[in-house]
């Protein structure tokens, strides 16, 4: 049986590399296995602003896959965590009483549902501001170049 538990903190945890898409749907899920690509890419332009500095354009672009990567896993865990015992034991614990235990709520849930909205909110938010101060930094670049 599938604990709505452990699917939360796996999202909110390892959701980039896809661990609460095995853990719910099993190894042949393809979107778990496509979700480190963008945590992949994410990772490599950020250390391509280590290594090139923050002008480096591909570096402004791939960063931000990181954290919208992030942000979606911890919005599925805080979904996760607050789908009905009735609704999780119907979606992943086919057969199994509506009020199963694995379906239930516990403190541990609302503890991924609470850091994933603190952390998932944070990531989010600093991932549109390095976005759009590096977008806004390089049109300023680009009409100096057009006004000399």
């Amino acid at each position: 049986m599938k604990n709505k538990t452990t699917a939360a903190w796996l999202a909110f945890l390892g959701g980039p590399l896809g661990l609460h898409r095995f853990y719910l749907r099993g190894w042949g899920d393809m979107l778990g296995w496509l979700l480190p690509i963008p945590s992949a890419l994410g990772l490599y332009g950020i250390e391509r602003a280590r290594m090139f500095g923050l002008d480096d354009a591909w570096s402004w672009a791939l960063v931000p896959l990181l954290g919208f990567t992030i942000a979606g896993c911890a919005l599925t865990a805080i979904v996760y965590g607050l789908m009905t015992p009735e609704k999780w034991n119907a979606r992943y614990n086919a057969g199994a009483p509506a009020d199963a235990p694995p379906g239930r709520t516990q403190w541990l849930t609302i503890g991924a549902v609470v850091l994933a909205l603190l952390f998932g909110s944070t990531v989010l938010m600093a991932s549109i501001v390095f976005s759009f101060q590096r977008y806004f930094e390089y049109q300023i670049e680009e009409g100096r170049k057009i006004s000399q």
